[in-house]
């Protein structure tokens, strides 16, 4: 274990022990902490907030020792395994309710996907990964999680109190209780869990309501995932990967170059990894590994990247790309073999 990781576990075993009062007692309002005060005041300079109505909202809002648990690195990481990670969202509950999805939501994912250029497949499968189409989208209280991970978690305290901000901001735009919205333990909202910071930027009213609501309106979490890919780079109408033939282990040099495409493919098949694309393609290569299993390999495409500005995981673009083909080729499977579902479903 390195130094930086037993440091980062130390601290936030004190900030445990803190949480739990004296005696088992709960632990006390942010509301007298004075980086909290400072931060509501801020606020009210920067964006016209009252800082009193701000710290009596913290007042009702304690640190919540389950959001540490679930944020902080496990004391003996677990080996990254592509073999463990796939089932979780390869499966046929995912597949088959991102079927029922498709066809219920087909005349909002055939807009999304004509204004902003993503598949279908693509924008029902990232909601599949996220909430399980709206299933799961989280119980903590999202005021109680970002205020937590911002005065409590110091190894990303910047960031999360940039979120705390943009959640009261987000709150005071679409006349929202800060204290009654839930999301995931760490802050994200909605359908489609999106960080208040990426809501604000990048959702929409799909449904035209005049308001953006990701926790009700399935239709605003379809028109905002299509809306956060486009505006992250999407092309539409390209490739997102393509599986490679590798003579033996790559030189790390080509994993380590990153997700961002960068390689060109003609040179990689140099280096003994071949693939069915245009040799002047740009591509990264991914590595999808498991402990005691062959590596998978595949080259991926600027839309592979796209993916990952949603969770900087090869596993999860992966995920979501090959659930989004398991999702189509069900749906082609599934309908009357005619020549508009074909057009529509099937792949060519």
């Amino acid at each position: 274990m390195n130094l930086k990781l037993k440091n980062t576990l130390a601290a936030l075993a004190l900030v445990s022990t803190a949480l739990q009062g004296h005696a088992g007692t709960p632990a006390a309002s942010f509301a007298d902490e004075p980086a909290v005060i400072d931060f509501a005041r801020d606020l009210e300079q920067r964006h016209g907030f009252n800082a009193d109505t701000l710290l009596s909202l913290f007042a009702q809002t304690r640190p919540n020792a389950k959001v540490l648990q679930l944020i902080k690195p496990p004391s003996s990481p677990l080996q990254r395994s592509w073999e463990r990670y796939r089932p979780r969202f390869l499966n046929d509950r995912r597949i088959d309710g991102g079927v029922r999805f498709w066809q219920e939501n087909e005349a909002q994912l055939v807009k999304a996907s004509a204004l902003y250029g993503v598949p279908p497949e693509i924008i029902v499968s990232i909601i599949g990964v996220e909430t399980e189409y709206g299933r799961n989208t989280g119980g903590f209280r999202v005021l109680e999680a970002l205020a937590t991970l911002a005065f409590k978690y110091p190894p990303r305290a910047e960031f999360f109190r940039t979120e705390l901000e943009q959640f009261l901001l987000l709150s005071r735009e679409n006349g929202l209780d800060p204290l009654a919205v839930k999301g995931s333990f760490a802050g994200a909202i909605g359908i489609p869990q999106f960080m208040p910071g990426s809501q604000r930027r990048y959702a929409v009213d799909f449904d035209g309501d005049q308001r953006v609501d990701l926790g009700n309106s399935v239709d605003d979490a379809i028109g905002s995932v299509g809306r956060f890919l486009e505006q992250h780079g999407w092309q539409a109408g390209q490739a997102i990967a393509v599986p490679a033939a590798t003579n033996g282990t790559p030189d790390q040099a080509l994993i380590q170059a990153g997700i961002r495409p960068s390689l060109k493919a003609g040179d990689l098949a140099a280096h003994g990894i071949r693939a069915d694309t245009d040799p002047q393609g740009t591509v990264a290569l991914i590595d999808l590994v498991s402990p005691n299993k062959e590596t998978e390999y595949w080259l991926g495409f600027e839309n592979f990247y796209v993916i990952t500005r949603y969770n900087r995981s090869t596993f999860y673009a992966m995920s979501v790309f090959q659930l989004g083909e398991e999702i189509r080729n069900r749906l082609c499977a599934q309908l009357p073999a005619t020549a508009e579902n074909r057009g529509r479903y099937c792949r060519a």
